[in-house]
């Protein structure tokens, strides 16, 4: 058995052993994929509602393959994402403008060993929590920063989007190290 065979048998015992653990989620963790999926989708709807910063659709879709509920990934990572990823490919290809798939393949092709390692250990955690912090500084700028504040309602309802993906971030990471 060569190296290459051996670190190939390394990564599928550490992967299988990372799906065994999301079977068993506990109740933050639970509540953090749920909360933070919902808040994440919530953003997603303002942002493209709103000013469709590419930037800030980019770090909410990786908040959401770090938080996604274990049972709709697995679906999403399964045969029909495939599905679904080759249509969206399909679709771009003719409509490239109106189909931007890039952020969709993510959840289909990332490797095992980074999918179920990010999402079964508190790295994925304190990796939502960066994301969380950039957003929040990315739209502070995107508002023209704190002097020249152009604050709407479509801006309030952002904001409270935001503190609720904080919420159940801070939520799972001070559950699970205590």
């Amino acid at each position: 058995m060569g190296l290459r065979e051996a670190a190939a048998a390394a990564a599928m015992a550490a992967a299988s052993s990372s799906m065994a653990d999301l079977g068993s989620a506990s109740g933050a963790r639970a509540l953090f994929q749920w909360g933070g999926t919902i808040s994440a989708l919530f953003l997603l709807i303002m942002n493209r509602t709103g000013r469709k910063s590419p930037t800030q659709t980019t770090l909410l879709v990786l908040y959401l393959f770090t938080s996604f509920p274990t049972a709709l990934f697995k679906i999403l990572r399964g045969q029909f994402g495939s599905w679904v990823a080759f249509l969206a490919v399909a679709a771009n290809l003719f409509f490239p403008r109106t189909f931007p798939v890039a952020r969709f393949i993510l959840f289909v092709i990332t490797p095992d060993w980074v999918a179920y390692g990010l999402r079964g250990s508190i790295v994925g955690g304190v990796f939502c929590l960066i994301l969380g912090i950039i957003l929040a500084v990315a739209e502070i700028r995107g508002l023209g920063g704190f002097i020249n504040c152009r604050c709407s309602c479509h801006c309030s309802f952002y904001w409270v989007g935001m503190g609720l993906l904080f919420l159940f971030t801070i939520f799972y990471l001070s559950w699970e190290t205590w």
